[in-house]
């Protein structure tokens, strides 16, 4: 029993596991980066200007008091755009100015929604 080859490749295996988690490591960065470019590139810059009607998230709505409620509610008017990505938003039957971040807004872009009607009738012509 030679106890320096033994302790000779014991040290080359502990290299090489050294080398296998540096090798992971290195991998894991590079998904990371290439997830993150093919995210990126599919975001849609959103651009707003002052006079444009928006959409704001009510994230404060609970699951239970108003489960079916729309988590868009209203629309309202962009005052002023910070550089930052802050929006100062108007309400449009009202005076009240909100200042908001900018990824609670959407754009707004149909008419008035008929939220009385029971039956869509979607149908081939």
């Amino acid at each position: 029993m030679d106890l320096d080859v033994t302790g000779e490749k014991r040290l080359l295996q502990l290299n090489e596991l050294d080398e296998f988690r540096l090798h992971s490591y290195e991998n894991a960065k590079l998904y990371k980066e290439k997830t993150k470019r093919w995210y990126d590139k599919r975001i849609k810059p959103h651009h707003f200007e002052p006079g444009q009607q928006v959409l704001l998230f009510n994230s404060r709505l609970r699951l239970f008091p108003g489960k079916l409620k729309s988590r868009w509610p209203g629309h309202f008017e962009v005052v002023r755009v910070t550089p930052y990505g802050a929006f100062e938003l108007r309400a449009l039957n009202g005076k009240r100015k909100y200042m908001v971040n900018g990824q609670r807004v959407k754009h707004y872009w149909g008419g008035i929604v008929n939220r009385e009607k029971t039956k869509v009738v979607l149908a081939d012509e």
